[in-house]
């Protein structure tokens, strides 16, 4: 499946199925946390762009996005809409880039976003077509901020940092991110899409081993496009595979530079349906401290 193909499998219709049903000892029902530490996130899709419904397999991916303390969403496509609980308004919007399968002007207006955080590098170009899709849709402009590379947000008692990504859209001036989230003591990174972690991202974020004044994540989920053993697949600069993934977690363990809760995986999301088991076969193979997530996760970061 060649690039274009991969990204146009984005568009597709929203369908309704439930969440796939997984124990975690770590998963809480989000309106638990309020007024406690730590950082509350569920998981509204977990696919890469090759989703289009339910597979051959009978199971389904939404496209990766998620929503954080019920009221800030990282990116959003119609597939994604279901899974936005019925009491959370959320009404913020982070993109972490401008590919169809995590970015949707017309989705954003009719989930009620009314504040835009993108990277400054396509700021002129979101605000067109956002303006094109208020016209449409006959509702007010959110306000759009561009973000520059370790702009720290603060948003009530949350700080998102965005950081660069290794990944590339068809601008080639266009910088996509990933974000550092934080709150309590409690700091998780939100990685996709990313061929692994770049260098200026581990310096700012505060993991580079060589940084005498780093700071530890607590938390991390990390895209995992592709499966295990193929880091030959084309599409290894500019994602990351659960190879990859493992030898980073290795690296910031041994440095010290992740060091969650006790028990608490690094959860893996945007996952390719087509280079991937189903979610029972990802979590009887995946190697501790892997996890994959699934649409409808909600987990509860909390501080070491």
């Amino acid at each position: 499946m060649d690039r274009r193909t991969f990204v146009k499998a984005a568009i597709s219709s929203p369908v309704a199925v439930s969440a796939t049903s997984v124990n975690n000892i770590l998963d809480r029902d989000i309106s638990t946390n309020q007024g406690q530490s730590g950082i509350a996130i569920r998981f509204l899709g977990t696919g890469a762009a090759d989703w289009n419904g339910k597979d051959e397999r009978g199971e389904m991916r939404r496209l990766s996005s998620i929503l954080i303390e019920k009221h800030i969403l990282i990116d959003l496509t119609p597939i994604a809409v279901d899974m936005i609980p019925a009491d959370a308004h959320p009404d913020t919007i982070f993109y972490t880039h401008s590919h169809g399968d995590h970015f949707n002007s017309m989705t954003a207006l009719r989930a009620g976003i009314k504040q835009v955080f993108l990277s400054q590098t396509w700021y002129d170009m979101a605000v067109k077509i956002f303006q094109n899709a208020a016209t449409e849709l006959n509702c007010p402009m959110p306000e759009i901020t561009p973000l520059h590379i370790g702009q720290k947000i603060k948003l009530s008692n949350l700080t998102i940092t965005p950081v660069p990504a290794n990944h590339a859209t068809e601008n080639i001036f266009e910088q996509a991110l990933l974000y550092l989230i934080e709150k309590d003591g409690a700091r998780v990174l939100y990685a996709t899409d990313t061929g692994g972690l770049p260098a200026v991202a581990t310096r700012i974020i505060g993991i580079d081993a060589h940084d005498p004044n780093g700071k530890p994540l607590t938390g991390l989920i990390m895209e995992a496009t592709m499966g295990m053993g193929q880091d030959t697949d084309f599409r290894l600069f500019t994602h990351t595979s659960v190879d990859g993934v493992m030898r980073t977690v290795k690296v910031l363990e041994n440095t010290k530079r992740y060091t969650p809760p006790p028990g608490q995986p690094v959860f893996l999301t945007h996952l390719a349906r087509t280079l991937h088991g189903t979610q029972a076969e990802l979590d009887a193979q995946l190697p501790t401290p892997l996890k994959a997530a699934y649409d409808g996760l909600e987990v509860v970061f909390k501080p070491l």
